[in-house]
């Protein structure tokens, strides 16, 4: 059963929280990082992804570059952007963007779970980014961004968390850049701390929704500081670590698209006649997302198509073989276009619906790509299945909005 654990935040002082509050490190290069805070002497940016204040021929697992964000956050604390509240809380964090609205609370999960898959995973890691991470963490003492997490909502938990917001004043509300609307409340009731962990103890199952590499880095840290301590109790505060746990159908996933660079030698007439041995074909007069589970749209040569995949090559009752994105590669990436490993080859981008279809078509009128494919967006019912089966998904299958602010809250390890 689930552990959440009550934690004494770090967080920015009310009239700088927009300055400081800042885009994920995944989500920004170093060059758009730079560019974002060259007005914001205090985005976290410069603690969560300080190799932007480092030289460019650095390596990324250079640890000059984790010092610098340790001393950066050092820093901020010391000129009291930062400070740390004096007892454990948790703590509910709302969003709303557009019409979209989703409320989670903000609390420490925990690394045994993660261990024990109570907290379930749907994507592989990557080593390189695991150790980057975990650098990052134990050097500066601290889960500087939280791990986004979900669960089958409950509603008694919705009720408490209603209830809550309606009775009292948020800590921070502001908006971003991109008109995403942020709202944070500190729990301090007692008696609400523990109703709330006792019915997250009843919760069977989490998943890691975002932040694979970030949960995974977290264990890493605690495994290594587990192995160096004579005593471990097991309440040491780095066996725990900082996330944001959103009921499933509040949660928003939007569409991953791809891009492909070249046909594979092929011409298109010769490509529109292998995807019709697997696909029904369809010219459409405008541009068009797809309007449903297993129905691709596709752009190519000036002209929008819609694919209707045929009934032999979806697999229903498979998790991984019936996913949209499965079936888009096992019969079009990879026996057509050659595309064998999308993780990694060079031929193929991916791109995050919040850029809109728009961006797909740009994208191949530019002739840096020759062909788009927009998907139907993964559901948090298939992703959950895909977890609790013991899979994982292919790469790039999920593409989460809003994004959750780095620096409104940070999780001290010692």
């Amino acid at each position: 059963m689930a552990v959440i654990h009550p934690f004494k935040g770090i967080r920015p002082v009310k009239n700088l929280v927009s300055e400081v509050a800042a885009p994920p490190y995944d989500v920004v290069s170093v060059k758009e990082a730079r560019e974002y805070v060259k007005d914001k002497k205090y985005s976290f940016l410069r603690i969560e992804k300080s190799e932007i204040e480092c030289p460019d021929d650095w390596n990324v697992h250079d640890e000059r570059i984790f010092v610098k964000g340790k001393e950066n956050f050092e820093k901020f604390l010391k000129d009291k952007v930062l400070f740390q509240d004096k007892d454990d809380y948790l703590y509910i964090y709302k969003q709303i963007m557009g019409k979209h609205e989703q409320t989670g609370i903000v609390a420490c999960a925990s690394v045994d779970d993660y261990i024990k898959d109570v907290i379930k995973k749907h994507e592989h890691t990557r080593e390189d980014k695991e150790i980057e991470r975990a650098m990052h963490v134990d050097i500066i003492d601290a889960n500087t961004g939280p791990v986004f997490l979900t669960y089958r909502k409950e509603k008694e938990i919705d009720d408490i968390v209603k209830d809550f917001i309606e009775k009292n004043k948020p800590e921070y509300d502001f908006k971003d850049e991109l008109d995403v609307r942020h709202i944070f409340y500190i729990v301090k009731d007692e008696k609400v701390i523990e109703r709330l962990v006792k019915l997250f103890a009843k919760i069977e199952n989490l998943y890691v929704a975002d932040g694979h590499h970030r949960s995974a880095a977290a264990v890493r840290v605690a495994k290594k500081r587990r192995e160096n301590l004579k005593k471990y109790t097991g309440k040491e505060e780095f066996n725990f670590f900082l996330s944001v746990i959103y009921p499933d159908d509040q949660l928003k996933i939007m569409d991953y698209n791809r891009v492909v660079k070249d046909l594979n030698g092929l011409s298109k007439e010769k490509f529109l006649k292998l995807l019709k041995k697997k696909f029904n074909v369809i010219e459409l007069k405008k541009s068009q997302k797809p309007e449903k589970i297993h129905s691709f749209t596709m752009y190519l040569d000036k002209k929008w198509y819609r694919l209707e995949a045929n009934e032999e090559i979806i697999f229903r009752t498979d998790p991984i073989k019936s996913l949209d994105v499965s079936i888009l590669q096992e019969n079009v990436l990879d026996p057509i276009l050659g595309i064998k490993e999308p993780r990694t080859d060079k031929r193929i981008n991916f791109v995050g619906g919040i850029r809109g279809i728009e961006e797909l078509q740009k994208l191949v009128d530019s002739k840096e790509y020759m062909v788009a494919f927009a998907m139907y967006p993964t559901s948090m019912e298939q992703l959950m299945t895909v977890a609790d089966s013991g899979n994982v998904m292919p790469p790039k299958s999920t593409w989460f909005e809003p994004k959750l602010r780095s620096g409104l809250i940070v999780h001290k390890l010692s």
